[in-house]
């Protein structure tokens, strides 16, 4: 399931961190890639001990904690600290996979669902196309400053060359409550339509029974 999320950050967000990240130091991003990622990739991000590192990831993963449908898309378990990219003319991030394994804050985590926050507009840069291979081929996406995109980390995926301007983006990894994928769909759409049928008709039986299914799938796919 592939999920694209608007407004994540607002305005005054963006405003932040930009001038945050303005002045930054970035290093080479081979230094964060599994071995053979580090082959086909070509950015530059925030060194780990960037002084405004820290801020900026906190007020990143506070605004997507708090949104209501990556909690239903992802059901965080954990979630990977923050990197965040940046991508000049003449850089990409060829085909690839997520490592499954991953390690956080001195333990190991799998990564189940990844995701792309933009931090700019696409206006700002040509190219840098996040490139998703799914069933139904290959779709790409460049999202407006602030939305985000959740997919499967066991996708095959790739950053198109930005051939002008800069592309900046936070990224990172979340360890499910809800493993399968298709699981997750699941109890995704049910939500949507649970919060649909309260929306127009309020706390009926059907949405009374919606309520019980989607709990106790949850209670039963849930790896806690």
């Amino acid at each position: 399931m592939i999920v694209c999320i608007g407004n994540v950050l607002t305005d005054e967000d963006l405003k932040l961190i930009s001038s945050q990240l303005e002045s930054a130091n970035f290093v080479d991003g081979k230094v964060t890639a599994g071995w053979h990622a580090r082959l086909v990739k070509h950015n530059t991000q925030l060194p780990k001990d960037a002084p405004v590192l820290k801020e900026v990831r906190s007020h990143i993963t506070a605004a997507i904690q708090r949104h209501p449908v990556f909690q239903m898309a992802a059901r965080p378990k954990r979630i990977h600290p923050l990197l965040i990219s940046r991508y000049e003319a003449g850089m990409a991030y060829g085909t690839h996979t997520d490592d499954a394994l991953m390690r956080s804050q001195n333990q190991v985590m799998r990564s189940d669902v990844s995701f792309t926050l933009f931090l700019n507009s696409p206006a700002d840069y040509e190219g840098g196309e996040l490139v998703i291979d799914s069933t139904q081929g290959e779709q790409d996406y460049k999202l407006p400053a602030g939305s985000m995109i959740v997919y499967p980390s066991s996708t095959l995926h790739r950053v198109e060359t930005v051939t002008a301007g800069q592309r900046l983006a936070a990224v990172s990894w979340v360890q499910s409550l809800v493993r399968d994928p298709s699981d997750r769909e699941i109890l995704f759409d049910l939500d949507t339509v649970r919060q649909a049928i309260f929306a127009t008709s309020g706390k009926t039986r059907e949405f009374d029974l919606l309520s019980k299914t989607s709990a106790n799938l949850l209670r039963k796919w849930s790896e806690c």
